[in-house]
């Protein structure tokens, strides 16, 4: 089939066309075989439109309303299946700003003072970016002593989503925090951008980051035009740490104590400063990965062209509705009431 040609963008509405069969098959019947009931016991056929008040359709009038549905089906059904003909192509346009997510899964995480988890509620958070998004291309890294790309900076955002429910706190095998590590990953992969894109990272963590020499780090990084953004995920109040399934229920220091984790808000409220972003407490509304995504765009360069272009076409399904239409108008014509002469 050429591609200009004609096509239907739904085609499996076609299908519904053998709906015309078993009317056909019954009207066919009903037409030989004509079902006789106990009132014609009684009554001449010819007196019992009197008497009933309706009558039996003339085969002629049966064939002549099965074509006319017949016809409004077939109408129906094709516009369904969307017939269209003639594309016109635009070329694609890449977005002008880029943003590196750097999602903590050190064993702090796994605290339960937000619901489901801290964990359960950034991998909600990175969900929300990627829905609310239009204007941003977006990477991933999964971070705790060790960083892990789980998404170089992409528009694919359903390759990020389908990687999301893997992140754990398993995938560390050490633990600990190593947020520098984290940031030099993440300028690493927006350095392959555009110079002149908007280029943005944010943290989403707890804030427990024990490593010096973090806000110097954030700052150089923010002298390169790389804003650093955060989420804080947690509260003021915190909980205990669970532990591995294989060490115990709950994380212990040396001394037998039960490890407490509270968020952080102070540090992670100093680093977005010095990285001349935004922080924001997750919670459960969107407000907060709208304002990031607003950051992140803000400082965006022109959108490029790419190679690639994309095929809009056009689609025709109203013009099986303008005759559908007409013939359907004469049933909302007004019958005149009985006893009233025209």
């Amino acid at each position: 089939m050429p591609e200009l040609g004609f096509h239907f963008s739904r085609p499996e509405w076609l299908w519904a066309l053998l709906g015309l069969l078993p009317v056909l098959g019954w009207l066919i019947f009903s037409v030989s075989h004509p079902n006789k009931g106990a009132i014609h016991r009684y009554a001449d056929e010819q007196l019992l439109p009197h008497l009933t008040g309706v009558r039996e359709l003339e085969v002629n009038e049966r064939w002549g309303r099965y074509i006319r549905w017949a016809i409004l089906w077939v109408l129906a059904v094709l516009a369904m299946a969307g017939p269209r003909w003639d594309y016109t192509e635009i070329k694609a346009f890449s977005p002008g700003s880029e943003l590196v997510v750097l999602m903590d899964i050190s064993r702090s995480m796994e605290v339960a003072d937000v619901q489901p988890s801290r964990l359960g509620r950034a991998r909600q958070e990175m969900q929300d970016l990627l829905e609310l998004n239009r204007e941003v291309r977006i990477g991933l890294i999964a971070f705790a002593s060790v960083a892990h790309v789980i998404s170089p900076v992409t528009e694919d955002s359903n390759s990020i989503l389908n990687a999301l429910p893997a992140i754990s706190t398993g995938l560390a095998r050490l633990q600990g925090s190593r947020l520098k590590a984290a940031l030099q990953r993440a300028e690493q992969l927006l350095s392959g951008g555009e110079e002149e894109n908007g280029r943005s990272i944010l943290l989403i963590s707890d804030g427990d980051l024990v490593e010096p020499g973090l806000l110097e780090a954030v700052a150089k990084l923010a002298q390169k035009g790389i804003r650093l953004h955060v989420l804080g995920i947690g509260t003021q109040g915190g909980g205990p740490v669970p532990a591995p399934s294989n060490r115990g229920d709950l994380m212990r220091d040396r001394n037998g104590k039960i490890i407490d984790s509270r968020l952080n808000e102070a540090l992670l409220k100093q680093l977005a400063q010095q990285g001349k972003g935004i922080y924001r407490q997750a919670d459960f509304r969107d407000a907060d990965s709208r304002a990031v995504l607003k950051a992140a765009a803000a400082e965006s360069g022109e959108a490029t062209a790419t190679n690639e272009k994309a095929r809009i076409w056009n689609e025709r399904f109203y013009w099986m509705l303008l005759p559908l239409l007409l013939l359907l108008l004469p049933a909302f014509r007004r019958s005149a009431p009985q006893g009233e002469s025209a």
